[in-house]
């Protein structure tokens, strides 16, 4: 029989996370590497793993995500809201916990454009008098 495998993606600014779960130990993969290996940060590996800490699914799961695009804050942003998306669609009572917590909302600010006469979205160039 084939094994249970839910899936979630997860978006951050410029970054995109491909999170499967399937039902193991606990181990958590991101990229193919360990979470501790690949963000560095125990900030960053903390925010990746509140939405099982939080559901106390950690060791009915193992994580693996597939994560591109962005930087490292927004790597461990998109794949904290994969995991959640997983979760939900793992066991959908899980639902109201992580909506309270905000694991399922997906954070909008984004980077401006760039406008034509400024060196940035918002960036005058300098002014001289003379």
């Amino acid at each position: 029989m084939a094994q249970a495998k839910f899936y979630g993606t997860g978006r951050r600014k410029n970054a995109i996370a491909r999170v499967y779960l399937v039902p193991g130990e606990g181990k958590m993969l991101v990229n193919r590497r360990e979470v501790a290996n690949y963000f560095g940060r125990k900030v960053l590996e903390m925010s990746v793993r509140q939405p099982l800490e939080l559901t106390g699914t950690g060791g009915r799961f193992d994580v693996i995500v597939n994560v591109s695009g962005g930087g490292v804050s927004g790597q461990a942003g998109a794949v904290r809201l994969g995991i959640a998306r997983a979760l939900v669609q793992a066991d959908p009572g899980l639902r109201p916990s992580l909506k309270k917590a905000g694991f399922l909302t997906r954070d909008p600010r984004m980077k401006e454009r760039r406008k034509y006469g400024l060196k940035k979205a918002r960036r005058a160039p300098q002014y001289s008098k003379r």
